[in-house]
């Protein structure tokens, strides 16, 4: 008998970096800015609770500003926007699709009271008027 020798391979240990960002929504701002309409999104928490602020100045339309509140599931930031339009405080739904450094705001049937999405899985997306990740402008 020959005696055979084996050569032992450890095992390769690989280590495995988890991320524990929890959205795929990067703090900062987002614009559109068409020579006519704008709108501002900047995102100013992105935890377990998205949080920032929102201003609308479409063309023809009044002008709307105010705060989001919501959450990413799915690569949508699902949120509930309170917001002032002609001194009037007002709250609703509002939706955007998160792809790379763009969104894409929602649009679908509201309820009857206009406040909420009747259902989220049916919205359509604006690729028209994305919003576009830029520098915050400080006022």
């Amino acid at each position: 008998c020959k005696n055979k020798k084996e050569s032992v391979v450890p095992n390769e240990i690989k280590e495995i970096v988890t991320e524990t960002k929890l959205s795929q929504i990067d703090l900062g701002c987002y614009t559109f800015y068409d020579g006519k309409s704008n709108i501002n999104l900047e995102i100013k928490e992105n935890k377990t609770v998205i949080k920032g602020t929102l201003n609308y100045a479409l063309s023809e339309k009044d002008k709307n500003t105010g705060t989001i509140t919501g959450s990413l599931k799915d690569g949508i930031l699902l949120a509930n926007y309170t917001f002032q339009s002609e001194g009037i405080e007002s709250t609703r739904q509002v939706a955007f699709k998160v792809e790379e450094n763009k969104l894409m705001e929602g649009y679908g049937d509201m309820s009857d009271d206009g406040t909420t999405f009747k259902d989220i899985s049916k919205l359509n997306f604006n690729f028209q008027m994305p919003l576009t990740k830029t520098d915050c402008i400080q006022n």
